[in-house]
């Protein structure tokens, strides 16, 4: 499995936290030690709205994990075009943008630093949204050339414009089922349904503020309600997403 939404808490670095939320250490040994049990063979460290906008633990947790891993990283819209470059160096693939918990006055601006980022560098973008604001936000968005969207989308409401998304090419996140209020394996199949290379399979440890954190029965329902499908969406997907060779390596 790669595991495509993680996150690491280092305490070795500064927690700037969101609202006041700061959440506990979670390093990559924490991590490797749950993930042994699924088969983890690579995955996408992304960057929390509590990590804030220095990204050098994620950094140090790449360097950690190895070549199978990619980040995710949480930037401010006036990045330079070296400093994303080097970040690229360093095993970033791709840019979040967090409408949940983040600047959403910033969007703008975050959408032109996420199409500098991929004229540079091919780097996709990740939305953490609730799907209800997805046509609000759609004319906001569109510009972006590939993205994709955190935890099913979070609502069932916002499902029908989450599909209409897919159906313009954008990936999801099978994370985060107890983040919602989706039917998780009906919003699957309809997902599946649309573009069976949508979907990508990630466990959200450790699950920060998750109403109900992953259970790693989460991964068997993947299984249970795509069947065969669910292969791709536990690798394939999220490798083609991120530009990982065959090898499984950046």
């Amino acid at each position: 499995m790669f595991d495509a939404h993680l996150h690491i808490i280092d305490p070795r670095f500064a927690l700037p936290g969101n609202d006041g939320y700061r959440p506990d250490p979670f390093t990559v040994d924490d991590y490797r030690a749950h993930a042994e049990a699924l088969g983890v063979t690579g995955g996408a460290v992304v960057a929390g709205s509590f990590n804030g906008t220095e990204q050098d633990y994620l950094i140090a947790a790449l360097r950690e994990l190895g070549p199978a891993f990619v980040g995710v990283a949480q930037l401010p819209p006036e990045t330079s075009d070296s400093h994303l470059r080097d970040l690229h160096a360093a095993g970033v693939r791709a840019l979040r943008i967090n409408l949940v918990r983040g600047p959403a006055g910033d969007l703008d601006a975050l959408v032109q630093l996420g199409m500098r980022a991929a004229e540079l560098l091919n780097w996709p973008t990740e939305l953490y949204v609730d799907a209800r604001d997805l046509r609000r936000l759609a004319p906001r968005i569109a510009p972006l050339p590939r993205v994709s969207v955190d935890h099913l989308g979070l609502s069932q409401e916002g499902l029908p414009a989450l599909l209409a998304l897919v159906g313009t090419g954008a990936r999801v996140k099978a994370t985060g089922f107890g983040r919602g209020d989706l039917d998780v394996p009906e919003a699957l199949r309809a997902i599946a349904e649309v573009n069976p290379g949508a979907l990508m399979a990630g466990t959200d440890l450790p699950s920060t503020r998750a109403p109900r954190p992953f259970d790693p029965a989460d991964l068997r329902l993947i299984a249970d309600t795509l069947g065969a499908a669910a292969d791709r969406v536990f690798t394939a997907n999220a490798l083609d997403f991120y530009g990982i060779a065959e090898t499984g390596e950046r």
